[in-house]
């Protein structure tokens, strides 16, 4: 059963922090679970996928028990969808210096959330960017069509974490949840139909699992679903490679006899 959980240290060596910032059993009935993470680096701090409207409170007071929010530098957005972007207007007010970063693709529909955020938008360039965060570095990883046409992961490169935004995700049946996968051949059946919906195309999830590959990143964090971790990693990005989703096989699903 989901029960509710604060927040959850991923890693730690005194200077650089990250953690990610719990769930509360009520968000189970309000729509799909998310994942909201923080980055701390000395003084400054990113929230990546800070996430809608109804978890606000409950993020804000996770990361309010870290750091203060004033100290946000970055607002980490990987795409356009209500469930990561809806609570945006909110922050405007309660991190005050944060930069909103969202691909360039989304920056002229911000306003349509209530949000004049001139100045405080940073556009990420279709092939990505590297954002500086205290003595470190957060990439922006192209992500595109998996599954919004502006798409990015994001990569703390001192941590070695991917936070991986759409891709990974899981949709847990009623009464289970677990925030690190453990026997991957069970976890993947709660992926495979998300994927195959959800994710555009074959060609640019395979292109994204091998350049993800060369990051060799220690953990994979999505936005919903668990955390894959040391062997996972692998078992995950093989099993990405051997998947076929989207546009290769909508034809047999909605117009086969």
């Amino acid at each position: 059963m989901i029960r509710n959980m604060n927040s959850y240290p991923l890693y730690d060596d005194g200077e650089h922090r990250v953690y990610w910032l719990g769930i509360e059993e009520a968000e189970d009935e309000k729509g799909i679970l998310t994942n909201q993470y923080l980055v701390v680096d000395g003084n400054e701090a990113a929230l990546i996928e800070p996430g809608g409207f109804f978890v606000f409170s409950r993020v804000l007071k996770n990361v309010s028990s870290i750091v203060p929010p004033t100290r946000i530098k970055y607002l980490m957005y990987s795409h356009q969808d209500p469930d990561v972007i809806a609570g945006l207007n909110l922050w405007f007010e309660y991190a005050p210096l944060a930069k909103f970063v969202i691909s360039e693709l989304w920056v002229r529909f911000l306003p349509h959330l209530a949000v004049l955020s001139a100045g405080r938008t940073i556009g990420i360039p279709d092939k990505g960017s590297s954002f500086n965060l205290g003595n470190s570095t957060i990439k922006a990883v192209p992500s595109h069509y998996l599954h919004s046409p502006g798409n990015f992961s994001f990569y703390d490169e001192k941590s070695g974490i991917l936070f991986s935004a759409d891709i990974g995700a899981a949709a847990f049946p009623e009464g289970e949840w677990y925030l690190f996968v453990e026997d991957f051949d069970e976890h993947a059946k709660y992926m495979e139909g998300f994927h195959k919906r959800y994710m555009s195309s074959t060609k640019a999830l395979r292109a994204w699992a091998r350049h993800v590959r060369k990051l060799n990143p220690k953990v994979i964090a999505p936005q919903h679903g668990a955390i894959f971790s040391d062997e996972n990693v692998g078992k995950f990005l093989d099993w990405l490679e051997s998947l076929e989703v989207g546009i290769d096989v909508f034809e047999e699903k909605f117009y086969g006899d």
